[in-house]
Order: C-alpha cells, then structure tokens, then sequence
C-alpha cells in the first residue's frame, strides 16, 4: 500500500477545487452540491464548508444514493427525491474517485429523475482513469495513474476514523 495523499494534501486539493467550482460558475448563485454516498457526499459538505468561508454564501448540498440508477448492480431500493431542487440549478456531483464512470452515470440518471438543472459539473477528489463511459471531470483533486489492478482507497476521518489517499495493488 502506497501513501498517495495525506490529510493536508486532502484539504489543499479541496481547496483548490472550491476556488475552480466559483471560478467555472462566475460566482455561486445557482450551484449545489449533491455528494455521492458516503465518501462524496463527505466531501460534497466539507466544500460546502470551504466555499462559504470562501465565498459568504451558503450553497445548499446533500447526499445522493445512487443504487437504484446502477446498471451493474442489483438493488432492492426505490427511487427517491433529493431534499433540495435541482431544476434550472447547476449540480455539482461530488465523488471520491471517478473510475468507469458508471456511478457518476447513475447519479446524473438520479439528478435527472428529481427535475431539469441548468447543468451538472462533476467533481472528484481522485480521477484514476479506466473510462468505460464518455464522462469526464470538470473540476479534479488529483489525477493518479493506475492499472486496472489497483485500487484508489480515499479514507475520510468522519467516515473511516483517518485521513489519506492510498493505491494498493501491483501493476
């Protein structure tokens, strides 16, 4: 297992990401974050966080399970509405680490099931690669190489009771 980010490096990457959400948006007044469940929507409320120490504005944010729009996964569960609105807003997506792509496809089927936003952005703290779907960041933490036998683990303190980035696995 290799160390491939700590908690400081966490928080700047965070930071920074916070500074290109405003950048991208001309300010904050139509976005919201919706975190994918559990790591990403961790993160989604600490930018949350950072952006209204940043900004002065309260972005509104909240969790989004996305088992019910996976199409490589079974699932028992039922579709729901999202606390807050997503119509004519832009949507930050918010995950840990983006792989194929197939989770961030669920969300964007669940953000699309509550209403019509303006646009959705997708953030995440670790872009690894291996696409399998056209879907591609618009706001990154870090991008890491990886093989296919590797695996990104984002342990979060609220989650996991420590902070880091690791890769286990060989190429």
């Amino acid at each position: 297992m290799k160390i491939i980010m700590d908690e400081s490096a966490i928080n700047r990457s965070l930071n920074r990401m916070a500074h290109e959400i405003i950048e991208q948006n001309n300010g904050l007044d139509k976005v919201i974050l919706l975190g994918i469940e559990t790591r990403g929507a961790t993160l989604a409320f600490r930018l949350a966080r950072i952006l209204q120490d940043l900004a002065k504005v309260s972005v509104p944010v909240a969790s989004l399970d996305v088992s019910y729009w996976r199409d490589d996964l079974s699932s028992s569960k039922q579709a729901f509405r999202l606390p807050i609105s997503v119509q004519d807003r832009v949507v930050v997506i918010v995950d840990d680490v983006l792989f194929n792509g197939r989770t961030v496809r669920a969300a964007m089927d669940g953000v699309v099931y509550n209403g019509r936003p303006k646009s959705i952005l997708l953030a995440v703290l670790i872009d690894r690669g291996h696409r399998e779907l056209p879907i591609h960041p618009d706001v990154v933490g870090k991008n890491i190489p990886t093989s296919k036998n590797e695996t990104v683990s984002v342990h979060l303190k609220e989650v996991d009771g420590m902070e880091s980035v690791s890769l286990v696995g060989s190429r």
